[in-house]
C-alpha cells in the first residue's frame, strides 16, 4: 500500500512540475512579446508619411520653384515658363543620355489633361545624390556642383556623370491646384 501511494505521489509531483514549466514558459513568451512590441511598432512609418503630402501650388508664380521635403528627400515643384517648356519639348531624344519625353515626366490633371507648366522632380542628382542648383547649368535647368552634371528644364540628364534623369516622385493632382506626393 505504501508503494502505491509513493507512485501516486511521484505522478502527482511530476504533473505539478510540468505545469510549472509550462506556466513559466508561457509567462516568458508573453513577456518577450510585450518587450518586442514597442520595438517593432517604432519601426513603422510616421503618420504624416503614411498619408502622403499635399502641396498647394496655387500661389506658385511662373518661373518660380517650390522646394518641399518629402520622405527625407527634397522635391522641386517648378512652374515653368513658356521658354522652358519649348526648350524641353523640342529637345531631340537622340541628344539625351537617358531618353524620355517631357510629357512622360508629367502626370495628368484630374480631368486627364496634362499641364506642362508644372514639373515635379526629386531634387537629387542621380550620380551621388547631391542637391543640384536650379536655373543654372548649360541647359538652364539644374546643375550639380558636386561633380558637374547638367540637367535640362525637364530634369533630364544632359551631361555625365549623372547616369539617369532626375527622378519623378509618385504623385497625382488632388485638384488643379493641389499636388499629392504619395508614399512609396
Amino acid at each position: 500500500m505504501c508503494k502505491g501511494l509513493q507512485v501516486l505521489g511521484m505522478a502527482e509531483e511530476k504533473t505539478r512540475r510540468d505545469f510549472i514549466y509550462i506556466a513559466t514558459g508561457a509567462v516568458a513568451a508573453i513577456g518577450a512579446a510585450g518587450l518586442a512590441w514597442p520595438l517593432v511598432a517604432s519601426m513603422s512609418p510616421a503618420a504624416d508619411v503614411k498619408s502622403g503630402l499635399d502641396v498647394d501650388i496655387s500661389r506658385l508664380e511662373e518661373g518660380e520653384q517650390l522646394k518641399v521635403l518629402w520622405m527625407g528627400a527634397p522635391v522641386f515643384i517648378r512652374h515653368r515658363t513658356d521658354a522652358e517648356i519649348i526648350a524641353a519639348q523640342k529637345t531631340d531624344l537622340k541628344d539625351l543620355i537617358h531618353p524620355e519625353t517631357d510629357q512622360e515626366r508629367l502626370r495628368p490633371l484630374p480631368d486627364g489633361r496634362y499641364n506642362p507648366k508644372i514639373l515635379v522632380i526629386i531634387g537629387r542628382c542621380t550620380h551621388f545624390g547631391c542637391v543640384p542648383a536650379g536655373e543654372s547649368g548649360r541647359f538652364d535647368g539644374w546643375y550639380c556642383p558636386c561633380h558637374g552634371a547638367h540637367f535640362d528644364t525637364s530634369g533630364r540628364t544632359r551631361s555625365f556623370p549623372a547616369p539617369t534623369n532626375m527622378d519623378v516622385p509618385p504623385y497625382h493632382y488632388a485638384s488643379e491646384t493641389v499636388i499629392t506626393l504619395e508614399r512609396f
